[in-house]
């Protein structure tokens, strides 16, 4: 919260450059017009006039007061309007009786004011006179040839009574001479939307008959009961008035602390007409976006207690917001606030960007909530307030149209305020002790919706300092998925936009409880679900002219598209095909051309890889500066990343595809997707997953050891070269971003697997890292398992640890590291490999030699062993051989030597 300006001083220096004696004093923000322009009265003491009020027209953008009606004497005006072409203005009066058996002492009077008559402009009483509130509002109309006849219709609102309407007539302007019309009976509250020239009131309507016979037989006091419902009239230049939408209310508590509360608060921007007993306010966009905002207090414990001015009893502060096109509700709730504090706090509402409504309790805290029509509202932000140095009844925000979307007015001060959340402020509450919620909220809002990499890294970097918090796995989550959307939305063409609705945005479930500490305050939020929330609305064919593009019509697209009950593509999926497909996984099997880039054909590993990387060519970061600590190569024949890549491309296509099969026609436009648009999106998709895993391993590796600016070794090398301390951080932290990587199903990078394996040969003890290969967590590849038999040592132990690795691999990756083990255990299973294959009939002709060197092998064992009838262990056990197998079959050089070695004792 930061003060930028003050309107009451540009005002003061505005009538002083054309009065130098005049004094001014109670400036007051009477309303503000649909195109900005601010309407103020005040009074000013000048030689000449003496004391009077003057009411005048302020434009903040050119910084000019003009003034359009001045009284003799000073008058409480409270709240005024005027016309779009600048004839007639009116304005409300609000003046304190001295009847003290009344419990209202005040009685409200509207005016209107014909500003173009032929001398001085022309007063008219109304002749309304009510202790309730009354408020009042021009319609706007366009400019043109057409209209400049049509009288000026004004709105007159009084509370609990009526809406009623007027036609001025110029020509005969008089109270005698205007024709009235009643818009609306009695109502409990009213909000004008002057960007879209819509009345929002809340009136009671009687429950409907039940349906059930039994339920007839209800008690007569339940009958008599109304609920409350909210409808918006909407307005238009050519054509009659008609109501757009009648929303029942769940107002709870609302009036459980003020009961019949007859303060009013004269509220002009915007223009609301309601009572101390209800606050509540309506949030409009162009774009459909429609939220009903509801402050209140009560109190937890029932019955409830009667509460006086000075009581420091704490009550709960709420609100919620229901968020139409969402169809959901968002509940807020904070315990233990005293009752003569919490009743002098006005929280106040604004649309925040395209995503957000930015929520401001001063002196408690501030939300960003989530309400934006590209997902669901679930990544909802609670940060600190501001400090601004105010008492709370010092504080009295009101929105302004065209000053700025974060720009507010303090109606006390009549200083501006900017309200805009730094980022600063939300890197300070991301790396306090909030909530894991609340930081998964502040990295999607900075992945998603603000797109800010540098602030992105500096959130990880504070994370990554604390590697034993357990929130770092669900952190590294969030990135990858939102950034791989936010990625993929950048790189799709228009026409697929639909389809982008569809992939992942967070990680986080919708409509969960979330529960942040705020200093001393805990902030309680939930959310619930509205069901048909398009009945509430007039669908397109009902308007007055059918689908007319407003506001809406765009809200009911937004309804309906809920309604078709559309699922995102969820991660789990391909991690429940991989759980069965990685079983099976046997890379020396696969062959490099068979996994698809495409529905429509087939194309090599390297291929699909390249083509990947090329569709992220113009935003890649893929340089020296961006490197990996490990060569970015594969060593196995079919790598275990284009296996998950091709199944995340197989499993988004026809999810998109079956998601995308209904054509239908929503207004004029053709509502399909193509499989080309299908193929377009899942690629892109895919292709920034591989993108920003890369990218998230980057920034981890730089973060603990790695600077590609200043390491001149890479792969295992490095890790060699790394202290132990570092190693078990960047082991630590690698182990995260693993867990965090395979629980989504995302591909690692290029050569990841064998740097991690051979970082926790390096980190782990012997036994640990057994564990870790059992679990699949390491896998022991062809260059890993060259360089641990080379680093070994052939004592005892070393032999008993490279026999218990080779056991875990593949028979065929097995057999080529005993044949470059030179070492008689090597000789000896190679031996007993052989002859197992042929005493089996598994092997064939594995080694053809010459007669010549055949016999000279064979009488070689002979002589090893010579005995009284040549028939030694050997020979009976190669006359066997014989038996199962051609002579051409046999090894007789790897059997003898073999069987020479077991003589010996090298262990």
């Amino acid at each position: 919260m930061v003060t930028v300006d003050n309107v009451a001083s540009k005002l003061c220096s505005i009538v002083l450059s054309q009065n130098n004696e005049a004094e001014t004093k109670e400036w007051r923000l009477l309303g503000q017009e649909q195109d900005g322009t601010l309407l103020f009265s005040w009074i000013q003491t000048d030689s000449v006039h003496g004391i009077r009020s003057h009411i005048g027209l302020f434009s903040y953008e050119k910084n000019t007061l003009e003034v359009i009606y001045s009284f003799h004497t000073p008058v409480p005006v409270i709240q005024a309007s005027i016309s779009s072409n600048r004839t007639v203005f009116g304005f409300v009066t609000k003046e304190e009786l001295n009847n003290e058996d009344q419990e209202n002492s005040f009685i409200y009077k509207p005016f209107v004011v014909q500003l173009n008559h032929k001398k001085e402009p022309k007063l008219c009483d109304l002749k309304i006179e009510r202790s309730k509130q009354i408020m009042l509002q021009f319609l706007y109309k366009k400019r043109s040839i057409l209209t400049e006849k049509q009288p000026d219709k004004l709105l007159i609102l009084v509370h609990q009574e009526c809406v009623l309407q007027y036609q001025l007539n110029l020509s005969n302007f008089d109270v005698e001479g205007f024709s009235v019309e009643y818009l609306v009976r009695a109502f409990l509250w009213a909000q004008w939307d002057p960007v879209h020239q819509t009345l929002y009131y809340i009136h009671y309507r009687k429950p409907t008959r039940a349906l059930v016979e039994d339920e007839e037989e209800v008690k007569s006091d339940h009958e008599t009961n109304l609920s409350p419902t909210l409808s918006g009239l909407q307005f238009h230049d050519d054509l009659p008035h008609e109501t757009v939408m009648n929303i029942p209310l769940n107002l709870p508590h609302s009036t459980s602390l003020s009961g019949s509360c007859g303060i009013y608060e004269d509220d002009t921007v915007p223009l609301r007409i309601h009572n101390c007993s209800l606050d509540l306010m309506v949030l409009t966009d162009s774009e459909g976006v429609v939220c009903i905002c509801h402050h209140y207090l009560y109190q937890p414990v029932q019955p409830a207690i009667n509460l006086e001015e000075n009581d420091e009893t704490p009550v709960h502060f709420a609100y919620s917001v229901t968020v139409l096109h969402q169809s959901c509700v968002i509940h807020c709730v904070i315990p233990g606030i005293p009752w003569n504090r919490a009743k002098a706090i006005r929280p106040i509402f604004i649309l925040y960007g395209d995503h957000h409504i930015l929520a401001y309790i001063p002196g408690i805290c501030t939300h960003l909530l989530d309400i934006g029509i590209l997902h669901e509202p679930a990544c909802h932000i609670t940060t600190t307030a501001e400090f601004s140095g105010l008492e709370p009844q010092q504080i009295s925000l009101a929105p302004l149209i065209k000053f700025g979307e974060s720009m507010v007015l303090n109606l006390v001060t009549l200083d501006i305020v900017d309200l805009t959340v730094t980022n600063n402020q939300l890197i300070q509450t991301f790396k306090s002790d909030t909530a894991l919620e609340n930081r998964l909220s502040i990295l999607h809002y900075f992945l998603v919706h603000n797109a800010d990499v540098d602030v992105v890294i500096e959130l990880l970097m504070s994370q990554i300092e604390k590697s034993i918090s357990s929130g770092l796995p669900q952190l590294l989550k969030e990135f990858l998925i939102g950034s791989s959307y936010a990625t993929a939305q950048r790189n799709l063409p228009s026409d697929a936009s639909q389809l982008v609705n569809l992939l992942p945005v967070t990680t986080q479930p919708t409509g969960c409880d979330i529960e942040v500490k705020v200093k001393d305050k805990m902030i309680c939020l939930s959310q619930d679900i509205l069901w048909n929330a398009s009945m509430m609305l007039l669908s397109p064919q009902q308007r007055i002219v059918p689908y007319r593009a407003d506001i809406w019509t765009k809200l009911w697209d937004h309804l309906i598209k809920i309604a078709k009950g559309k699922q995102k593509f969820k991660p789990s999926q391909v991690v429940e095909k991989l759980l069965v497909s990685l079983v099976c996984y046997q890379p020396e099997a696969l062959s490099r051309s068979s996994t698809p880039m495409s529905p429509g054909g087939s194309l090599g590993s390297n291929t699909m890889i390249n083509d990947l990387a090329s569709m992220t060519s113009q935003c890649s970061r893929k340089s020296q500066i961006d490197a990996l600590p490990f060569y970015e190569i594969e060593s196995c024949t079919a790598s275990k990343q284009e296996h998950i890549i091709s199944v995340n491309l197989r499993e988004l296509s026809m999810h998109l595809l079956k998601q995308s099969a209904e054509n239908k026609i929503s207004r004029f436009q053709w509502q399909s997707q193509t499989p080309m648009h299908v193929h377009a999106v899942a690629t892109r998709y895919v292709a920034a997953q591989l993108e920003q895993s890369r990218f998230l391993c980057h920034i981890l590796c730089k973060a603990i050891a790695f600077d590609p600016r200043y390491e001149q070794e890479k792969g295992f090398i490095f890790i060699n070269q790394l202290c132990d301390e570092k190693k078990r951080i960047l082991f630590t932290i690698l182990e995260r971003y693993y867990l965090a990587v395979e629980s989504i199903a995302f591909p690692l990078p290029q050569g990841f697997t064998s740097f991690f394996t051979f970082l926790g040969y390096r980190t782990l003890r012997f036994n640990m890292f057994l564990q870790y290969v059992h679990r699949n967590v390491f896998e022991l590849q062809v260059d890993v398992m060259k360089i641990i038999m080379m680093d070994t040592e052939d004592t005892r132990a070393g032999i008993h640890q490279k026999l218990k690795l080779l056991t875990l691999l593949p028979r065929s990756r097995a057999k080529r590291l005993l044949s470059q083990w030179s070492h008689p255990v090597s000789l000896m299973i190679r031996a007993r490999e052989h002859s197992l294959n042929i005493l089996s009939g598994v092997e064939g002709a594995n080694q053809r030699v010459h007669g010549f060197q055949r016999k000279k092998s064979y009488q070689l064992g002979l002589a090893a062993f010579p005995s009284e009838d040549r028939l030694s262990p050997l020979d009976t056990f190669l006359d066997l051989l014989t038996a199962k197998a051609s002579l051409t079959e046999l090894d007789f050089g790897l059997l003898i030597d073999a069987t020479i070695t077991s003589t010996d004792d090298f262990l």
